[in-house]
This record gives structure tokens, C-alpha cells and sequence, in this order.
């Protein structure tokens, strides 16, 4: 297998340690089936909220990227999912899409699918990976949960600040349960007109505003 191109992420040419993992970096891979649609969206959308509060190109160290469990490797963004980043003003340019494999979920600090049945793809990779895997609205439902001030202090390092959120939304995740099975879904808009995409891109982004909160200690400007 081919490890994953370094191109994606943010943040190229970190210090690795054993594995050639990362030691300084915390990466979220985004996860839908063909990586033309959700997960693109979710992904910029996450890189653009990070910039627009933190103003870091870096961001602290956090790497965002995105994959499919049938990924259209090399395929572009689907054009409405464009459209949709425009309209937040996030930047859709340089987009290809990738299948998910094995190193993708090895270097991932956090998973983030769309729906639970990619979520249950990923963790049968193994890799370890059901303790920081979630359906993205899974994980926005946990962190709301989570007082920030248990968190550490922003001073330790976003990368300290966003293992130890993984670690509390796992530790809440059999505690706190969603109202319906489809509350922790996001639907595919494959196919779909523009105006399904861009209900999707509103759902997406109401999803990450917390999470991006939670991570950055940097609410949303008004």
C-alpha cells in the first residue's frame, strides 16, 4: 500500500518518530464513501473555521485531510460541493479525491465519519481505531458535553488540548447516546441539486462550529 500523500495535510515536513508518525501534529481524517462530496466539504470547511479563528497557517499543529471507503482516487470535488465552499468562503482549490487505506487511519488521531456505517468501516481496519473514531455528528454531540476548563489550557499546546477532547468523547460515548439513529447521520447529496448540497454544507458546518470550539478554545465571530 501507498502511504498517504503528504500533500493533503497541513504542516509538511513534521518531526516523526518511531513509525514515522508525527509527534508534534494532530491529525483529523475526514471520512464519506467516494470523497467527492461530504467529506471534501468537511474537510475545507474544518481548515477554513481553523484559520478564520486562529490566523495560524499552521494551526497549532493540526492536520486536516479527508478520504473515502470508495474513494474516486485522484477524481475532483463534485462541482456543487464547490459551490457550497464558496458560499462559506472556503477554498475548494487543489482537491483530489483518495481512497481510505490502512496508513490513512495508522496516522489519525481522530476519524470523523458521516455516517455510521463508514464509522464501523474504518474501526474494522482495526488499527485501534474505535477509541478515536465518531460520526462527525456523533462527536459534536459528545463535545457539547465536555466542560472546557477540563480540558488543558491552551498554553500546553492545541495538540495536548485535542488528545485529551478525543479521550473525554470517548469516555461519554456509551453515556450519552443519540435521540435517533439517524441524528448521527449526514446524508450523501451525490446526484443531488444544489440546494440538498448546500443544506448538507449548513448541517456540516453547524456540526463543526463545536468542535472547532472545543479544539481552539476560539468561539466563532459574529
Amino acid at each position: 500500500m501507498t502511504a498517504p500523500d503528504a500533500g493533503r495535510g497541513i504542516g509538511n515536513g513534521e518531526e516523526t518518530g518511531t513509525f514515522g508518525l508525527p509527534m508534534n501534529n494532530f491529525r483529523i481524517l475526514h471520512v464519506s464513501t467516494g470523497n467527492v462530496c461530504r467529506s471534501p466539504i468537511t474537510e475545507r470547511l474544518t481548515r477554513h473555521a481553523l484559520a478564520d479563528r486562529l490566523g495560524d497557517p499552521l494551526w497549532g499543529g493540526l492536520i486536516v485531510e479527508s478520504a473515502g471507503t470508495w474513494g474516486h482516487e485522484g477524481a475532483p470535488m463534485e462541482a456543487n460541493a464547490e459551490t457550497v465552499l464558496a458560499d462559506f468562503g472556503a477554498d475548494a482549490s487543489g482537491f483530489t479525491g483518495r481512497e481510505l487505506l490502512d496508513e490513512h487511519v495508522i496516522m489519525a488521531d481522530l476519524v470523523l465519519t458521516a455516517t455510521r456505517d463508514h464509522r464501523a468501516q474504518v474501526i474494522s481496519m482495526g488499527h485501534s481505531a474505535g477509541l478515536r473514531t465518531f460520526t462527525l455528528k456523533e462527536f459534536t454531540r459528545l463535545v457539547k458535553a465536555i466542560d472546557p476548563a477540563t480540558l488543558p489550557p491552551l498554553e500546553d499546546g492545541m495538540v495536548a488540548r485535542a488528545r485529551a477532547l478525543v479521550r473525554a468523547a470517548a469516555a461519554l460515548r456509551g453515556w450519552l447516546l443519540a435521540p435517533t439513529a439517524e441524528a448521527d447521520e449526514v446524508f450523501d447529496p451525490y446526484g443531488a441539486p444544489l440546494p440538498f448540497f448546500r443544506s448538507i454544507g449548513d448541517e456540516i458546518n453547524q456540526a463543526l462550529d463545536p468542535v472547532v470550539t472545543a479544539l481552539t478554545g476560539v468561539p466563532a465571530r459574529t
